[in-house]
Formats: structure tokens, C-alpha cells, sequence
């Protein structure tokens, strides 16, 4: 099943994977929901499409070196494997995390499932305006604790109090059913999406860019010219691309925060990427997540209200841009898919979200507790009386490990056919697949295995204890060489080749 999931994946964006030799088997983990077949499927279309673009990458060369014929001759299909219980880990890999042997608390005081008059609903506080926006929905004053809101939410519906709490721009969700999620107008607007969307963009003069090379495929002017340390079919040059490091030379901007995002980053900065997060120092985090899925990366910050052009400039000469704001939000500051491409033909844009880009809920904000709320998965893991979560942020694990696939995939295709791409993918339609990937029946399974996927590293936080990343091509494993850095410490700049 889970090699068929890959394969129809790398139909649905228009790419050819070579074939994965999946190892193991669900159940892994305690769910009702099979958790292992998902992060096997997710991780596993990542590493084969790492394996078709290094095999394409290695193509090009040989051609350039040996002919065509050459090429042909000494090509042979890469040896791709996915472990099943370790992508499962994988997608519990901050509960894992340990900084000087300890770990970390990534819940505020008022994040959590409370009661109210007909069910439940959960409240996001991680973030303090979102706390704030959740007090002033229910008529509370600052400072007011667990206990207080346990109170107001009691005598209230759940419906009314996450429409109250969106309204003041906080975040929540009500436990749905499965079947009052599939009633609901934006599960329907989900419904005609792909999994993982690849498109063309269009060029700077409003055509969809075909053919040419992946740096300027329609000859554009202006800026519209191939960046420096790029070659024509959008292959990377420079150091970095080997067997172990097949994506060495790709450069990633990652606008993002908390989880799905950053994890998409982090994957790709595994296979040898080189990964630039982009922070703001007034822009609020959650301190250990952070630092869990920055490894590999380096980190600097750009206020975008000052320092618009400092991001333009490093546009110009990106790969890839992976951004998780609300839908729209970069848009309105000249940072929409349409504007990346101008800046930077050949550009792929990754586009991450809670519940799409179409529908009633399109703009609203959202985070992986919230979505299992709001499309049943709390309700039916559970016994239906009281929100029982997932025991991994498999939606954001997934949607993260999937948006990396897409880039890679819109890379393929940059490489084939030219142009620039978008990706969207969104943790709503990412459940929506968990969804339709049936039950398992959980009894007596417990925790997986772990130790043998741990590893530790040396760091500015301390000795840092991690989750392997899965996968593995022709017997390479992706790798991350660098530890987390401290937020904000490098220039907003490129590294040299």
C-alpha cells in the first residue's frame, strides 16, 4: 500500500519516482488512524524524488562529459528504501528532542481542550496575542488562568466560541465529528484539491512560463535573468551535489514557523540544501520548537515593515521559498507566488497552510491540535466523549515531509520543462488523506523502539539528543552536518559557494 501511495504521488505532481522498498508496517503507533503508512508515504515520496533529481543532476553531467550515450549507459535505477518505524518517530521527533537531557514543554498555560455546554473545543495560546485574543472572546480580564476560562467555556457552545475567539484573531477549534467535518463547506472546497498541488507560474508579463531553461524560461528583462551560480535547465552548480548531498547547491529560503514548515526546511537541508531561515526578532516562537527543526540551517532576521529589499535581494538568488504565514499575508507585502516569480524566474514557491487557499476558512489560522479538532481525527481517536489527539503532529509532520516533496518535485519539473512552480499543500487536506487511508486496529500496541534513531550532537544549546531523519538512497542517508544555530545569528545573506 505505502509503495502505491508514493507512486501515485509522483503522478499527481507530474514527476517519475523510482520504485521504494518499504520496510515494515503499521501499526506503529496508538492510533485508530495508520500513522506509519502516512509518515512512510510522506518521507518515503521525499527520498525518491531526492533519488530522481540526483539521478537526473548526474544525467546532465554525464551528457555534458561522456554524450548522451554515456549518459544512458551508465544510468541505473537508485535503490531507495523507507523505513516505516522510522518515519513513525520521525513524526514524534520533538517529543524525542532533548537539550542537555531534557526536554521540552512546547504547550503555554492556556493551550488545551476545554468543556463547553454541548462538547469541546481546544484553544492555541501558545503565542501570547493569541492568549489574549482567546481572554477577550470570553469576556475575560489579562491574567486570568486555566480555571477561568474552564468556567466561560462552560456555558457556551463550542461553535459560538470558536467563531468568537477567530473574530478577535485568536485561534481555536470545536470537536467535530468526522461526518459534521465532511458537511462542512471548506471540508467541500477541500474536497477537489490535491494532496500536494505543483502549477506553473506565470512570468513577470503574465504568461506561464514553458520550455527554455529554469532560470529565465521566457526571456524576460530586467531582473528576469539567470542568477549567478546557476545553469541553464535550472541545475545547480557549484560544490555540495554528491551521493550523500544530492541536493547540495539548491538554495531554501524558510519563512517559517511551528512545525509543518520548518520541519519541510529541515528535510531538505537533510539531503544537503542549503537553508537560510528567515526570522524577525519582534515576531514571537516557541523557544525549543525552534531550535528542534533548525538543524542543518542557518538563521538570520529581517524586519519586512524596513527591510523589504534585503528579502528581495536574497529572492533573487533562491531555489526555493517555503512560507507558512496565513494565506494572503506576504502577498499584501509584495511576496505573493506571482511576485517571487518576477524577482526570480525559475523560482519554486512552497505555499504551507492550516485549511487551504479556497473556501470559508481559507484566511483563517490554524495549527495541527486545532485541525485534528476541526475535521474529526480528536474525536474518532478517541471514545468520542472527550478529544483524544493524535500521539504524533502528524498532520504537521506530514504536510511538512509533503511540501518538501513537492519542491523537489517542482524542481524536477523546473529542470524538464522550465519555468517557476508553486506547491501548496495544507494540513486540513493532508487529514483529509489521513483520513482516507482507512483504520488500524491499535490494541496493544505501545511505544516504538527508539534508541537505534537517536543521535546527538554538539551545540550552542548543549548537547543536543534528535531523531535521525528516514530515508535512504543507494544507501546514503540524509544527514544534517551543522547543529541548530541561535536565532538571528547570521547575516541576511547567501553562504559562498
Amino acid at each position: 500500500m505505502t509503495a502505491k501511495l508514493i507512486r501515485d504521488l509522483g503522478a499527481s505532481a507530474g514527476v517519475a519516482l523510482p520504485e521504494v522498498q518499504v520496510v515494515g508496517d503499521d501499526p506503529v503507533l496508538p492510533s485508530v488512524f495508520p500513522l506509519g503508512t502516512m509518515a512512510a508515504a510522506s518521507a518515503g515520496a521525499l527520498t525518491a524524488a531526492v533519488a530522481a533529481y540526483a539521478a537526473q543532476t548526474r544525467g546532465r553531467a554525464e551528457e555534458g562529459t561522456g554524450g548522451r550515450e554515456a549518459s544512458r549507459a551508465a544510468h541505473r535505477d537508485p535503490q531507495v528504501t523507507i523505513d516505516v518505524r522510522h518515519a513513525a518517530v520521525a513524526f514524534q521527533s520533538e517529543r524525542h528532542f532533548r537539550a542537555e537531557g531534557k526536554g521540552m514543554d512546547v504547550w503555554a498555560a492556556l493551550s488545551g481542550d476545554y468543556r463547553t455546554s454541548d462538547g469541546w473545543v481546544r484553544l492555541h495560546c501558545n503565542f501570547d496575542h493569541h492568549r489574549d485574543a482567546a481572554l477577550r472572546a470570553l469576556g475575560l480580564p489579562p491574567g486570568s488562568d486555566g480555571d477561568d476560562v474552564g468556567r466561560a467555556c462552560a456555558g457556551r457552545t463550542a461553535v459560538e466560541i470558536e467563531e468568537a475567539v477567530i473574530g478577535e484573531g485568536g485561534c481555536a477549534a470545536a470537536m467535530r465529528t468526522r461526518a459534521e467535518w465532511l458537511a462542512h463547506p471548506q471540508a467541500r472546497a477541500l474536497a477537489g484539491l490535491p494532496l500536494v498541488g505543483v502549477s506553473p507560474l506565470p512570468d513577470g508579463n503574465g504568461r506561464v512560463s514553458r520550455g527554455g531553461n529554469g532560470g529565465d524560461g521566457n526571456g524576460g528583462d530586467g531582473d528576469a535573468r539567470i542568477p549567478a551560480g546557476h545553469v541553464p535547465g535550472g541545475l545547480p552548480e557549484g560544490p555540495a551535489a554528491g551521493p550523500e548531498r544530492p541536493l547540495g547547491g539548491i538554495r531554501v529560503l524558510d519563512l517559517t514557523r511551528v512545525i509543518a514548515g520548518p520541519v519541510a526546511a529541515r528535510a531538505l537541508a537533510g539531503y544537503g540544501a542549503d537553508v537560510l531561515r528567515v526570522g524577525a526578532a519582534h515576531l514571537p516562537e516557541v523557544p525549543g520548537l525552534v531550535v528542534e527543526t533548525a538543524f542543518g540551517k542557518r538563521s538570520c532576521h529581517i524586519d519586512l515593515r524596513s527591510e523589504a529589499d534585503t528579502l528581495r535581494e536574497l529572492v533573487r538568488r533562491a531555489d526555493v521559498v517555503v512560507q507558512a504565514y496565513r494565506p494572503g499575508a506576504l502577498r499584501a507585502r509584495g511576496f505573493g507566488p506571482d511576485d517571487l516569480a518576477a524577482l526570480r524566474p525559475g523560482i519554486v514557491c512552497v505555499d504551507i497552510s492550516a485549511y487551504g487557499t479556497r473556501g470559508p476558512w481559507a484566511s483563517r489560522r490554524g495549527f495541527d491540535s486545532l485541525v485534528q479538532m476541526a475535521c474529526g481525527i480528536a474525536h474518532e481517536n478517541g471514545d468520542g466523549r472527550r478529544p483524544s489527539p493524535l500521539p504524533a503532529q502528524a498532520l504537521d509532520h506530514g504536510t511538512g515531509y509533503l511540501a518538501a516533496f513537492g519542491a523537489v518535485a517542482a524542481l524536477l519539473r523546473r529542470a524538464a520543462e522550465g519555468g517557476s512552480w508553486h506547491v501548496e499543500v495544507s494540513l486540513a487536506r493532508t487529514a483529509a488523506w489521513l483520513d482516507d487511508l482507512g483504520r488500524i486496529d491499535p490494541a496493544g500496541v505501545g511505544r516504538p523502539r527508539v534508541d537505534d534513531l537517536l543521535a546527538t550532537m554538539d551545540s550552542p544549546f548543549g548537547t543536543l539528543t534528535y531523531v535521525t531523519p528516514p530515508g535512504a538512497v543507494d544507501g546514503a542517508r540524509p544527514r544534517w552536518t551543522t547543529p541548530p544555530p541561535r536565532q538571528g545569528e547570521h547575516p541576511a545573506a547567501w553562504a559562498p559557494r
